[in-house]
């Protein structure tokens, strides 16, 4: 456990960034639980992070700015997830789409799959230099449904978060990338075959509404709690996961994996990851 604390690097600041869209997504009750977690860290709620920085910027240059991040917005989209290829030209109407996008912080991007590591590279040249340091973590929240290309099943995964500088945790990855029961896709096949209303799809939500969590859920904060201490891992020790499926930092690839690690589980983290924020507080408190 020594060598674990030894290897802990402890951020003075944590910047939350809004996502206007997720109406059941409280920031400020993650920011709480976050001081709760690691004594004497500031944590400060900011507005979504392309208006945060951007609202300082004069007139032309924002406008100017905007122009560049929607061709490289419009860029960083996945075009085939079986295709690592990003060497296309993207389309007019592609980028005034991300144009708009950008313009509207309450802007709903469902459905366009993008390349995180690309949207976090976009993100991460905003970032001013005196911000940019060890001391300081970002974790900017977004609807932009994000995924990584995996060389071992040579494909585009979607993904909850990408960890970083700065960490990008999306509330469409929580609900489309973890993997719901296979009995419900099973049973929505069927609905699909046999032309089911919408009514029909609607019950059958109902029916594993304790085994996925939805668009809106209420649930929506505390899973992210979770999400955020995995980006402050990350930056405190380079590691954000852990193989304890109990553990919050747990790497959850279906949702019922999730459900028991942010919510049904016993603890909140395994004996190793409770020992270092133990000894965290210990170090502050000394």
């Amino acid at each position: 456990m020594e060598a674990d604390l030894q290897s802990v690097f402890i951020p003075s600041s944590i910047y939350l960034y809004e996502e206007k869209t997720a109406e059941t997504l409280d920031l400020r009750k993650i920011a709480d639980y976050l001081e709760g977690k690691i004594e004497g860290i500031k944590v400060r709620l900011r507005a979504p992070f392309l208006f945060h920085f951007l609202s300082s910027y004069p007139p032309e240059r924002r406008d100017q700015t905007i122009d560049h991040l929607a061709r490289r917005f419009a860029g960083a989209r996945v075009k085939d997830p079986s295709k690592p290829d990003r060497s296309f030209r993207p389309m007019p109407v592609e980028i005034e789409y991300e144009k708009r996008r950008l313009k509207q912080p309450d802007f709903k991007a469902f459905g366009i799959l993008y390349n995180g590591t690309e949207v976090q590279r976009i993100l991460r040249d905003l970032i001013p230099r005196k911000e940019s340091g060890l001391r300081h973590v970002h974790i900017v929240f977004t609807n932009q449904f994000i995924g990584t290309w995996d060389e071992g099943d040579l494909r585009y995964h979607a993904r909850v978060a990408l960890y970083g500088m700065p960490s990008v945790i999306s509330t469409t990855g929580v609900v489309e990338a973890p993997a719901k029961p296979r009995e419900y896709y099973l049973l929505r096949n069927q609905l699909r075959a046999t032309g089911a209303d919408e009514a029909a799809f609607l019950e059958l939500k109902e029916r594993f509404a304790d085994r996925f969590i939805d668009h809106d859920d209420p649930r929506l904060t505390q899973i992210l709690k979770g999400y955020v201490m995995q980006a402050v891992f990350f930056h405190m020790t380079g590691d954000p996961f852990c193989d304890d499926a109990t553990c919050r930092l747990y790497n959850a690839h279906w949702q019922e994996e999730m459900i028991r690690a942010q919510l049904t589980s016993e603890r909140e983290f395994c004996s190793r990851h409770q020992e270092i924020l133990r000894k965290i507080r210990s170090k502050k408190g000394s």
